[in-house]
C-alpha cells in the first residue's frame, strides 16, 4: 500500500489532509511536536480507516531533527510515496520588536525543515522514479507582510522553492506542489496573535477541509501551484499588476493592530 508522511498532522488542514489520504487508501507516517494527540490521531485512522498509521513525534524547528526522522522512517522499512510539508508558524508583531529565537524556530521550521524534508526524501522519490511532494505555502507567498515578514518571507520561499524544484523534476516522475491557501479557519491565527488585527474582519476564512481537499486533487495532478479562495486568486493577479510598494502598504494595515 501507498504511503504518505504528512508533518504538523494534528490540526487544521494537516489533520484534514490525513484523513483524505487515509480515506484514499494510503497509510500514513504522522508527524508532528505533541505525542498524546499525535497517538491519538494515529488510533482513530488506524480504526476509521483500516490503515498504518505510525506516530513519530519530532519537533522539526531543532537541528538535525530532520535527518533522524528521515533514517527512522527508513529504519522501519516505510518507502514514503507522498510528501505533506505542512508544519509551520506565524508570530504577528514589528520586526524589531519581536522575540529574536521565535523568528529565527520560524525560519528553521518554515523553510530549513522544509527544505532538508524535501532534498532526503526527494531524492529516494527520484531514484524509484516516482513520487509527490505537497509544501504548505500561502496566499502571504504573493506579497510582503509588515507585522509579519517573516512568516510571509518564509511563503514566499516555499512557493518560489517549490516551482523550481518541480521545474528541476520535470519528467523524472516526481512532482511538487505548493499549496496556497488564504485566511483559514485552523489554530494558526491565534498562535501567531492575530486576534486583534483587521484580518478576520475583512477575509472570510476558509474552512480547512476544503483547503485539504483542493491540496490533495492539485497533489494528485501534478499540479506546479494550487490556489485556494477568491482572496488567494486575487491576491496572485494583484502581485502582478499593483506596485509592490502599494502592495505592502495595504498588507501593514490589514496586518496591523485594531486601534
Amino acid at each position: 500500500m501507498a504511503c504518505a508522511l504528512v508533518t504538523g498532522a494534528t490540526g487544521g488542514i494537516g489533520s484534514e489532509l490525513c484523513d483524505i489520504l487515509a480515506g484514499n487508501g494510503y497509510d500514513l507516517v504522522l508527524v508532528a511536536r505533541n505525542e498524546e494527540k499525535l497517538i491519538a490521531l494515529s488510533k482513530r485512522l488506524e480504526l476509521a480507516y483500516g490503515v498504518e498509521a505510525p506516530a513519530f513525534p519530532a519537533d522539526l524547528s531543532k537541528p538535525g531533527i530532520a535527518d533522524l526522522l528521515f533514517r527512522a522512517v527508513i529504519e522501519e522499512g516505510i518507502v514514503v510515496d507522498i510528501l505533506a510539508n505542512n508544519a509551520g508558524f506565524g508570530d504577528q508583531g514589528a520586526f524589531l520588536d519581536s522575540d529574536w529565537e521565535r523568528q529565527e524556530k520560524m525560519i528553521d521550521l518554515n523553510i530549513r525543515a522544509l527544505m532538508r524534508l524535501s532534498y532526503l526524501f526527494g531524492n529516494d522519490m527520484r531514484a524509484r522514479g516516482y513520487g509527490r511532494i505537497l509544501n504548505m505555502a500561502s496566499v502571504a507567498a504573493f506579497t510582503a507582510g509588515p507585522y509579519m515578514p517573516v512568516y510571509f518571507a518564509s511563503k514566499a520561499f516555499v512557493l518560489s522553492f517549490s516551482q523550481a524544484l518541480g521545474e528541476e523534476l520535470r519528467g523524472s516522475g516526481v512532482t511538487v506542489t505548493a499549496l496556497c491557501p488564504g485566511t483559514t479557519a485552523t489554530g494558526f491565527w491565534d498562535a501567531a496573535g492575530m486576534d486583534a488585527t483587521h484580518v478576520f474582519s475583512l477575509m472570510r476564512a476558509q474552512s480547512p477541509r476544503t483547503v485539504a481537499e483542493l491540496g490533495y486533487r492539485a497533489l494528485m495532478a501534478g499540479k506546479p501551484v494550487a490556489l485556494h479562495s477568491p482572496a488567494t486568486h486575487l491576491a496572485n493577479i494583484a502581485a502582478r499588476l499593483v506596485p509592490r510598494r502599494l502592495s505592502t502598504w495595504v498588507c501593514g494595515r490589514v496586518l496591523s493592530k485594531r486601534g
